[in-house]
């Protein structure tokens, strides 16, 4: 989403800055596990949906 602009040759293809939220292109606080690929701001807002619920 946020590379949108940029060409195949400036795209990153590993390190932190490689993956992105699927919902909102946001790189930082990326949840990766279990191949969620969210970050946790979206993962907080839609994990009831996607299955998970809070322990206590």
């Amino acid at each position: 989403m946020a590379d949108d602009k940029k060409t195949g040759a400036s795209l990153k293809k590993f390190g932190r800055g490689a993956n992105e939220c699927q919902m909102c292109g946001r790189k930082q606080g990326l949840v990766r596990r279990h191949n969620i690929m969210l970050c946790r701001q979206c993962f907080r807002d839609n994990a009831a949906k996607i299955g998970f619920k809070k322990m206590n």
